[in-house]
């Protein structure tokens, strides 16, 4: 709840704690907000509450036996930690991955973009600002996808999926059918989520011109991820330092980075970012099927590349992937050792809330849950 916290008897501003427990903070964030009746002076926010230390037991533990606590750096999108940190210990040690291994790391990541984008943040920004009803609809699209996760690596939340040189176990028989039937499904779904939610006129003035972050302070503030692209800034890891089986699929289908153009408002603003990842689950769409097509080529089975006798590599590796919330990137130093001599992760989240105190003067208090809902920050990844 949002308690006040009484600042002098003279002074007509309030100071707010919203949060750490505040159900529009996405987690255990707290927000010290000073307000002059409903209008915002600052509002700074104070993080830590979910420091679990988790690089610190990366150099406790063995490169492969580390796999698992990489899911909770960021647990709506697990997937993705779990890629960056085998692709630097790939890189580390020299391993080459299995065609048909990456394009079950591209189809296992899409699917958890569909689910972190679609299946959470669209619908709990919905519903942080009133909309109610669009909540359970985006839930049922990621319980499908949580049905289909679990049939393949047997998790629905925190997946331990993937492996250094490749992925733990291949996709089960008739699991494809399932999931493209589901596409075919999900196509028809993103329309009726625009007309329910996305162009919705109430849902729309509460969005557009809120919290305008241009290109320009993006990029100065570290933004990465939709947040960046919804400013108008054309970058994508996918695109420009591309990685897995991404260059032939994105190639093959000839796609384009979706970014913000101020279609309902101003180029950067709340709208922009819920509506750029309404498109990049399109695109999520059309490289799972790009994916599956494709991975009728290599034979089943083939699901790790050839690892040492022993993983004690010397040397240091950076690798990124796009995560749902971004630029998402892991640097480890090895020293010869069955454990990491140093384990370190960059995520989208911490870096996004620096901007929060920039952009918070002037706006509502009920304009500051809009832009904390349509930056889609994950607690674990800002504390780690």
């Amino acid at each position: 709840m949002t308690e006040v916290i009484i600042a002098s008897e003279s002074d007509e501003e309030m100071r707010l704690n919203m949060g750490p427990h505040h159900p529009s903070t996405h987690g255990v964030l707290r927000f010290i907000v000073q307000t002059d009746g409903e209008i915002i002076r600052k509002a700074s926010p104070d993080v830590g509450y979910l420091h679990r230390s988790i690089e610190k037991i990366g150099e406790r533990c063995t490169y492969q036996g580390f796999m698992p606590y990489t899911d909770r750096v960021d647990y709506l999108a697990a997937m993705f930690a779990n890629e960056s940190w085998a692709m630097a210990c790939e890189k580390l040690m020299q391993i080459e991955v299995p065609k048909r291994a990456q394009l079950l790391r591209v189809i296992s990541c899409e699917l958890n973009r569909i689910a972190s984008h679609f299946g959470v943040s669209l619908g709990t920004t919905a519903m942080d600002v009133g909309a109610v009803t669009p909540f359970p609809y985006a839930l049922r699209e990621r319980e499908y996808i949580n049905d289909f996760i679990e049939e393949l690596c047997g998790a629905r939340l925190t997946y331990n999926y993937h492996r250094i040189g490749g992925v733990s176990i291949d996709m089960p028989a008739g699991w494809e059918a399932k999931v493209i039937a589901w596409l075919d499904h999900f196509e028809k779904v993103l329309p009726e989520w625009d007309r329910l939610i996305t162009f919705n006129r109430i849902f729309v003035e509460r969005m557009a011109n809120v919290a305008v972050i241009t290109g320009a302070e993006a990029v100065d503030f570290g933004l990465v991820g939709p947040n960046l692209r919804a400013s108008g800034v054309k970058w994508d890891v996918r695109w420009y330092d591309a990685y897995s089986a991404y260059p032939e699929l994105i190639r093959k289908l000839g796609l384009e980075i979706p970014v913000g153009v101020g279609q309902m408002g101003t180029v950067g603003d709340c709208w922009d970012r819920f509506w750029v990842r309404i498109e990049e689950c399109r695109q999520s769409v059309a490289l799972l099927r790009a994916a599956f097509e494709e991975i009728k080529q290599y034979p089943e089975g083939d699901i790790c590349g050839k690892l040492p006798k022993k993983l004690r590599p010397e040397g240091e590796a950076y690798a990124r992937v796009e995560s749902a919330r971004g630029d998402l990137g892991c640097y480890v130093i090895g020293a010869g050792k069955d454990e990491p001599y140093r384990v370190r992760f960059r995520t989208g989240s911490f870096n996004v809330m620096g901007i929060i105190e920039s952009k918070s003067p002037g706006l509502f208090l009920a304009d500051l849950v809009a832009l904390i809902a349509s930056i889609d920050v994950v607690a674990p990844e800002i504390d780690r």
